[in-house]
């Protein structure tokens, strides 16, 4: 029997949603956090096949979620490209700045970023051999608007004013580095999915600061680009967006990009969302993380009322945005037995 995700993806509607979470596996189970200093650092996590699975693996054996993300980070792609990457204990990441064209030009070819990711892409065939059968692998990388931002502040801003300040001020330099970054996610996708993932997303984590024409030119224009660059090379291999911060503009997104599902943030009502996005395809989201913190009757309430939203069409149960921190791993086990419980 096919998957529960991957039937809803493919347009099924199901009497019980499937259910994964953004950052399921992460710094609120205990287990990740011994797995995590076991490793010694978060770049130490990602680039060990064995400990980057191990913690893919734990919120499955835990919770027995539909599907496991596989466990990474969007800014290891600038690192492959040959930004400079490190994290700050407490505060995230740090790179490289991109300016101007002189930094540009010191960035390496897509052919090479192999070299880098190739410890991703054997945790993807470790995690393909060791998932139970009825759990799908998803792979993922970062939007390329996104990531750039990142890559021209040097770490993450609250209004991602550095981007837009080049994107403003120097379009070619801006394009030319969005172009870079497409073409790099188009082929880490593809050897995610050549490592054994069976779904990819797209993070666009700061879609949202995009405003006017700005945001179907570097947000949907990239991600129907990725989406179709890797239909073409691997067909039937399902994409899920997320232009996170879109608000109206979710509907028509299925058709815009080409994607299977456009996951939603908590922004948007689920009854909009399945009356006006849900229309186009599978749906993902959308219950606001900070019920995985408080818990208690408010989260199975608005889970009951998000699944009753978008029972009539596909969807796949998930938070707005990823599980925070400060969660509680009993709260996660309360959302999971409400959708598949009633």
């Amino acid at each position: 029997m096919t998957k529960t995700i991957l039937r809803a993806l493919a347009g099924e509607t199901l009497p019980t949603p499937p259910i994964w979470m953004m950052r399921q596996a992460g710094r609120y189970l205990p287990e990740y956090k011994a797995t995590r200093a076991q490793a010694g650092d978060f770049l130490s996590l990602c680039y060990t096949p064995e400990l980057a699975a191990e913690v893919t693996l734990q919120p499955i054996r835990r919770y027995g979620f539909d599907a496991a993300i596989l466990f990474a980070d969007i800014l290891l792609l600038p690192q492959a490209l040959g930004a400079d990457l490190w994290f700050v204990t407490g505060e995230g990441p740090r790179l490289s700045t991109i300016t101007g064209a002189d930094d540009l030009a010191k960035l390496g070819p897509v052919d090479d970023i192999d070299e880098t990711l190739s410890p991703i892409y054997e945790t993807v065939k470790i995690l393909s051999r060791d998932l139970p059968a009825d759990t799908t692998l998803i792979g993922f990388a970062g939007a390329p608007w996104t990531v750039a931002t990142y890559m021209i502040a040097g770490r993450g801003t609250p209004d991602q004013g550095p981007a837009h300040a080049l994107k403003d001020g120097d379009r070619a330099t801006f394009e030319a580095l969005l172009d870079r970054i497409t073409e790099g996610t188009i082929h880490y996708l593809s050897r995610q999915i050549e490592a054994g993932a069976e779904v990819v997303k797209i993070f666009d984590s700061w879609a949202g600061s995009l405003t006017g024409a700005d945001f179907e030119r570097y947000a949907v224009q990239p991600a129907a680009r990725i989406t179709a660059a890797l239909k073409a090379r691997h067909p039937g291999v399902p994409v899920i967006a997320f232009p996170r911060g879109a608000g109206a503009r979710y509907e028509g997104l299925h058709a815009a990009i080409g994607a299977d599902c456009i996951a939603i943030d908590d922004g948007v009502e689920a009854g909009w969302a399945a009356q006006s996005v849900q229309t186009g395809g599978c749906v993902q989201g959308n219950l606001a993380s900070r019920h995985m913190v408080t818990g208690g009757d408010d989260l199975v309430r608005e889970t009951r009322a998000i699944c009753e939203a978008f029972s009539d069409g596909p969807h796949i149960f998930n938070l707005g945005h990823g599980i925070t921190p400060d969660a509680d791993p009993d709260n996660v086990q309360l959302m999971i037995d409400t959708v598949r419980g009633g």
